[in-house]
C-alpha cells in the first residue's frame, strides 16, 4: 500500500473500496459488450442513477446560475442528458483501444486534422487545450494515432483505487498522464524543452490561476497554457470532442491562437484565457448536456 493511501481514515478507504469494486464490475460488464451495447447501457444507468447523486447538487447550482432564465424542467432535463453523456463515458473506457480515428467506420469525424499535421511536423512543441467536454479521453487518442502523442496534466481522481483504475485504460501508446502538482510541472517543462506536444483540460476550477470571466462570474482559470504557449513560441490548439449520437464521435482541431506580444507576461496570458473562456462558453451552450457541471467551478456561493 502507498504512503498516500495509509493516510486514508479508515471509514473513506472502506468506501473508495467500495467504490473501486463497482467501477471494476461495471468495467468488466461493459468489456464483454460491444461499445455500442455498452455506451447505450451506461447511458440507461447513469440517466436513472446519477440524477439521485448527492454530487448532483452541484450540476443544479451551476446550470441555475449559468442558465437563469431556464425553468426547473429544463434544468432537470439537462442533468438527466448530462448523466446519459457521463454513464456512456464510462462504459466506454474498456473500449477505448478500439477507437480508429482515422478508419472508415464513420464512427468518428475529424475536422482540422491538418493542424495536428502541422504541430506534428514544425519541430518545436505545442499545446492542446480542451475541457470536460464530448469524452474527452479522445484527443489523445486521436493525436496518437496521428503520431503526435501528448503529454498531459490533469486532476486525479479523489479516490487513489479508481485512479488506477482508470489509468490502465487511458494512455494511448507513447502517451503520458500526471496529476497537476509540482512535479507535473517540472514534467511540461522538460516536455517543452525535448520538443514534445502538451494536452491540457483547463475549465476546472484552479485555486492557483487567476480570475477570468466564464458565463459571467469570475472563475479561477489556470495561466498555465498561455504561460508556456508565449515564454516559449509555440502554438496554442483548442481541440473540442462532441458526441454527435450514442458512441459516436465529432472531432475538432481548431487553428492556433493567435499570441498578444505586449511584453507583459500576466496580462497576454489573462488575455488569452480570457478568450478560451469565451471558445468554451460557445462550445458549452451549443450542448450544455455535454460539459461536466458537477464541478465546483465558480467560488463558493454559485
Amino acid at each position: 500500500m502507498a504512503a498516500n493511501e495509509r493516510r486514508i481514515p479508515l471509514i473513506r478507504r472502506l468506501r473508495y473500496v467500495l467504490e473501486f469494486l463497482i467501477l471494476r464490475i461495471l468495467f468488466a460488464l461493459f468489456g464483454v459488450l460491444s461499445l455500442d451495447r455498452a455506451s447505450a447501457v451506461g447511458g440507461f444507468l447513469g440517466a436513472k442513477i446519477g440524477p439521485h447523486l448527492p454530487i448532483t447538487r452541484h450540476a443544479f447550482l451551476n446550470l441555475r446560475m449559468v442558465f437563469p432564465r431556464w425553468s426547473d424542467a429544463e434544468v432537470l432535463a439537462t442533468v438527466r442528458r448530462m448523466w446519459d453523456h457521463l454513464g456512456r463515458m464510462i462504459a466506454e473506457y474498456p473500449h477505448l483501444g478500439e477507437f480508429d480515428f482515422y478508419g472508415k467506420d464513420g464512427r468518428i469525424e475529424v475536422i482540422g486534422i491538418e493542424y495536428v499535421d502541422r504541430l506534428r511536423d514544425d519541430g518545436i512543441a505545442g499545446v492542446f487545450i480542451s475541457g470536460h467536454i464530448g469524452n474527452w479521453e479522445l484527443l489523445s487518442i486521436a493525436a496518437a494515432q496521428r503520431g503526435l502523442p501528448l503529454v498531459h496534466v490533469y486532476r486525479a481522481a479523489n479516490n487513489p483505487y479508481v485512479e488506477k483504475l482508470i489509468q490502465r485504460y487511458r494512455d494511448p501508446d507513447g502517451a503520458s498522464h500526471y496529476p497537476k502538482g509540482l512535479r507535473a510541472a517540472r514534467v511540461l517543462l522538460e516536455a517543452v524543452k525535448r520538443g514534445d506536444h502538451l494536452g491540457i483540460l483547463v475549465d476546472q476550477k484552479y485555486n492557483e490561476g487567476i480570475p477570468i470571466p466564464f458565463f459571467g462570474h469570475d472563475a479561477m482559470t489556470t495561466s498555465v497554457p498561455a504561460e508556456f504557449a508565449i515564454r516559449h513560441k509555440i502554438p496554442l490548439v483548442p481541440a473540442r470532442v462532441e458526441r454527435v449520437g450514442g458512441a459516436r464521435f465529432r472531432l475538432t482541431i481548431s487553428p492556433p491562437l493567435t499570441l498578444p506580444d505586449s511584453g507583459d507576461l500576466e496580462l497576454d496570458a489573462s488575455a488569452i484565457m480570457a478568450e478560451v473562456n469565451s471558445l468554451f462558453e460557445s462550445w458549452i451552450r451549443d450542448k450544455p448536456e455535454q460539459w461536466l457541471w458537477l464541478h465546483r467551478r465558480w467560488p463558493d456561493g454559485f
